[in-house]
């Protein structure tokens, strides 16, 4: 269920993801919010910082354990634009957010359902609340828009190495 204050924060997150676009990067952004102030944010940065762990969420996880001095977040929510992946969903369970909210769901590594649900897991001394849905067309569409355009670009870029190479 969609709240006012989970469609401002998400929004928050949304505009983060745009960052990340402008760098070219997977527009994925996140914000983590306490106490009902946005206390990070983050934005998918692997490529710029040839960093597999760049992702929106670990960003925003880093700059919200600086700010409020540790690492454990109890009482904290992360929104995030994407579904995160297993890596994520491992970092989230280990910093003790009380909630995790994301915008569209990833069929292909979502970690909230869509190929597994770590945060179901019983066994995890941790258990992390979970509302996805938030925003989801407008997050999935984001994303659609860029692969499109990345692979527009792709197509380009291979004509013109075609056509110089037999010329």
């Amino acid at each position: 269920m969609q709240n006012d204050l989970d469609i401002q924060f998400m929004q928050e997150a949304f505009a983060s993801a745009k960052k990340a676009q402008k760098l070219d990067e997977v527009p994925v952004g996140a914000v983590v919010v306490y106490e009902g102030q946005i206390v990070a944010t983050g934005h998918n940065q692997p490529i710029k910082n040839h960093d597999p762990t760049a992702h929106a969420e670990i960003a925003a996880l880093r700059a919200a354990a600086q700010v409020l001095g540790n690492y454990r977040l109890p009482g904290c929510t992360l929104y995030v634009t994407l579904e995160p992946c297993a890596m994520c969903a491992g970092a989230m369970l280990h910093a003790r957010l009380a909630r995790v909210v994301y915008g569209a769901t990833d069929p292909k590594t979502g970690a909230c359902g869509s190929v597994i649900n770590l945060f179901a897991e019983e066994k995890l001394n941790h258990h992390t609340a979970i509302t996805g849905g938030v925003m989801a067309d407008e997050c999935g569409q984001l994303l659609r828009d860029f692969f499109i355009h990345r692979r527009a670009q792709a197509i380009h870029e291979s004509l013109i190495t075609d056509y110089s190479q037999k010329h």
